[in-house]
């Protein structure tokens, strides 16, 4: 999502004379869009705003900005807090920051963290301009109703709204018109499309539409809330022959307990159902999730169940995080008298698993040819492009650049932790 916001931000200051550099220090103009879902991620910024401070103190007329969900969090207090920030837009203003940009070249500080409302929404959705891409994402929806009790995203980045899917669609289609290939479709809760919509698709449904888009080769989404992954959404994996065989399915913990704790709405029976159900229309699909180690009150049964849970539906990769408290959640309210050396404890047992069970999966595409769309040059150099098979998993390999934008056969000859090496069949 914060991929996207920043096109979004590159397209409106173009539009006031303002073009991209690849450096602070060649800066008229430096903008941090954050993210506030760990306490990791909230302190970098202040980090990274103090890193610019000497160049605005040799160059006062350098303007600093931030946006996303640290702004929506914290709002004109930043300004309190960094004398010498310019600017603050939170995750419902973007379309508002040339006016603030044009504010600050006169001296003029400026906040703005107001949500929109529904009349007002399309402002979240604006049309990005074309770029020279092989893959995309389009965001579908914005904001999460589900408030989980450590989750910090519906405090900053609002209440569900879905998008028109009419529009959806056309955006889809002048993407594949101009090269696009691919495209991943985003949300907060992707699954929840349209149930808050009147006469509006469901998630399914849209899936089904863009599908049918001619020219598109392949379609992703992002992120699932499994309480919403419905039998409708799971028989899309057996019959849209667009869609990857892969699924971002956050699980958390294992814990029927701590899944209550959590405010997640499914149990650990629940979560495997739905896994079940998705292997048993599309025996390929890998998953992979996301896992919270040592949220407040986790007992050793409870990370045992996580455990158990990572064993029975076998990732193909995880992503896993000690539990980080957000100011204004429920579960900061939480008593948490566990030690930090158990926690970390804890997280490197599951990270050992789930390594483990990692390894064996992608071990499996050795010496296979897989299907790989060339999104573009490596970054390892060598004469060496990169692309992704449908579990999105990045190979590299020797090729000539005109392979960019085509879908190729790859012999995988070796297996990395996070890609694979391939050669072009």
């Amino acid at each position: 999502m914060n991929v996207v916001d920043s096109e979004r931000i590159v397209d409106l200051l173009e539009g006031i004379g303002y073009a991209q550099v690849d450096a602070a220090e060649k800066a008229d103009l430096v903008l941090l869009n954050t993210c506030s879902v760990r306490d990791k991620a909230e302190r970098k910024v202040y980090g990274h705003l103090g890193r610019f401070k000497p160049i605005k103190d040799r160059r006062p007329e350098l303007i600093i900005g931030v946006g996303g969900c640290v702004a929506q969090q914290e709002g004109e207090k930043m300004l309190e807090t960094v004398p010498y920030l310019d600017l603050v837009f939170g995750t419902h203003n973007i379309h508002r920051l040339p006016e603030l940009v044009l504010q600050a070249e006169e001296k003029r500080r400026g906040s703005v963290t107001d949500f929109l409302d529904r009349e007002t929404r399309l402002n979240l959705f604006p049309h990005r301009s074309v770029r020279d891409n092989v893959t995309r994402f389009v965001t579908v929806m914005q904001g999460c109703d589900n408030f989980c009790s450590y989750c910090i995203v519906p405090y900053v980045r609002g209440r569900e709204v879905s998008r028109p899917s009419g529009e959806i669609k056309a955006e889809i289609e002048g993407l594949v018109a101009q090269g696009v290939r691919e495209v991943t479709l985003l949300g907060q809760n992707v699954n929840s499309y349209g149930l808050k919509e009147d006469g509006e698709l469901s998630f399914a449904e849209l899936l089904n539409e863009v599908n049918q888009v001619a020219g598109l080769e392949r379609l992703r989404f992002a992120t699932s809330h499994p309480k919403d992954m419905t039998d409708e959404l799971i028989n899309c994996f057996g019959r849209l022959d667009k869609l990857c065989k892969h699924i971002h399915l956050p699980v958390q913990s294992g814990s029927d307990r701590i899944l209550e704790l959590m405010n997640r709405g499914y149990t650990a029976a629940d979560y495997l159902r739905k896994v079940e159900g998705l292997k048993s229309v599309c025996p390929e699909i890998r998953l992979t999730t996301d896992i919270i180690v040592g949220f407040p009150g986790e007992t050793e049964d409870d990370f045992l169940a996580t455990l158990e849970m990572v064993e029975m539906v076998r990732y193909a990769d995880a992503f896993t995080f000690l539990y980080s408290p957000r100011s204004g959640t429920k579960a900061a309210e939480l008593q948490d008298d566990q030690s930090s050396v158990l926690k970390q404890e804890r997280f490197e047992r599951l990270c050992a698993l789930q390594n483990r069970i990692g390894e064996e999966i992608w071990q499996q595409d050795l010496d296979k040819v897989l299907p790989v769309l060339v999104e573009g040059e490596s970054k390892q150099g060598d004469g060496q492009l990169f692309g992704r098979t449908t579990w999105n998993r990045i190979v590299n390999f020797v090729g000539e650049k005109e392979l960019i934008g085509m879908t190729v056969p790859v012999k995988i000859v070796k297996v990395f932790r996070n890609s694979n090496l391939g050669e072009l069949i």
